[in-house]
């Protein structure tokens, strides 16, 4: 079955939700929607659930039109951020109250239910009520719910957001294997770059109601089409200091130029924001082409083994992100290396006019 949104808006109270939608998902894939708070993901999923109608534009499934169908008709499941489950019935119940809803057989709900209790580690869990479980257990539980029913399509909006990280880490990696062996159309909603790159699929990147890019999830964060796109898949976002390509040199002020990347080359002479990703600029030189560069720590974000360390050069401020811990104290001086090898370059209107070498190349050549 495929999902085709055509030309879809989604319009309350005045107010755009959603903005000329056009999006085709292939029947067996896995779809990420990547946007930050407000981006529109949480309208879309309900859109192609149909517990939302668009204000114009058609939904179609497997070719049919399924604009005005209600939820109820569809074949569809959920999984929400909260752990919804029935508290008065067994984690049993719970998963197999979708098949009792549809009158499936006795036999039927009692094998599809331990397949997939087993599938989810929470077979010993069966007979337990919702209050008995754990967090991730209860989610499991409601996971459960969901894939039961053999839908021909899943979403899940931000399921795991409520999670400790080595529980969140745990059930991304359980999602993946089993959507491989799925052939529904599956959409994962996240406001985090780095859950998008785990799940893998297809990505589509959504900034205020509006699709940015929508592709292979590597290639998307290889090959952003636009400084936007960069910007939402990069965490933290991607730096961008403005520049000035000229004679076969980036100036970033008279007091910082130096020789472009020899794909650089192939564009016109004028100027340019330059984007460099924080995890590519290092505390020590990693290649011949490195810049050193003085700075001032602002402040050291240490978070889990990952420590994001905020700069700023005397022009610029730039953020790195570095594996492992790392402390540091406000104003400290230190030297950073800036990979002028490693720089996306974006034009005035935003557009992608250049990839690094290893993510794709010059664009227009």
């Amino acid at each position: 079955m495929s999902l085709y949104l055509q030309h879809i808006d989604h319009v309350v109270g005045g107010v755009t939700h959603i903005s000329r939608m056009e999006l085709e998902l292939e029947p067996g894939s896995f779809n990420v929607l990547l946007g930050r708070t407000l981006a529109g993901k949480t309208t879309l999923v309900r859109l192609m659930a149909g517990l939302e109608q668009p204000s114009q534009g058609k939904i179609f499934m497997a070719g049919k039109d399924v604009t005005g169908v209600s939820v109820r008709k569809r074949n569809v499941s959920m999984v929400y951020q909260q752990f919804i489950n029935y508290p008065s019935l067994t984690v049993r119940d719970n998963i197999a109250s979708p098949l009792k809803l549809a009158k499936t057989s006795k036999k039927e709900i009692e094998q599809r239910v331990g397949e997939i209790a087993e599938m989810l580690r929470i077979e010993h869990l069966l007979d337990r009520y919702p209050q008995e479980l754990s967090g991730g257990q209860q989610q499991r539980t409601a996971m459960g719910r969901a894939l039961v029913k053999e839908a021909d399509l899943i979403l899940f909006d931000e399921p795991l957001v409520n999670l400790d990280y080595k529980l969140r880490e745990e059930l991304r990696d359980e999602l993946r294997e089993l959507f491989k062996a799925r052939n529904c159309i599956a959409v994962y909603a996240t406001t985090e770059p780095n859950e998008a790159l785990a799940l893998g699929g297809n990505t589509a990147v959504l900034h205020e109601g509006k699709l940015l890019q929508y592709g292979p999830t590597d290639q998307v964060y290889r090959r952003p089409n636009s400084r936007h796109s960069a910007e939402m898949f990069s965490e933290p976002p991607i730096n961008i200091v403005p520049g000035t390509l000229n004679h076969a040199a980036i100036s970033f002020d008279p007091s910082l130029s130096f020789p472009c990347d020899s794909g650089l080359l192939n564009l016109a002479e004028g100027t340019y924001d330059f984007g460099v990703r924080a995890s590519h600029i290092t505390l020590s030189p990693t290649s011949p082409s490195d810049i050193e560069l003085p700075v001032k720590v602002e402040v050291a974000e240490i978070s889990g083994s990952e420590t994001f360390l905020h700069v700023s050069h005397e022009r610029f401020p730039l953020v790195l992100h570095l594996a492992g811990i790392h402390e540091f104290h406000v104003n400290d001086p230190i030297k950073i290396y800036f990979p002028s090898h490693q720089l996306y370059a974006f034009d005035k209107q935003g557009s992608t006019v250049y990839v690094p070498a290893g993510q794709g190349g010059n664009l227009n050549g």
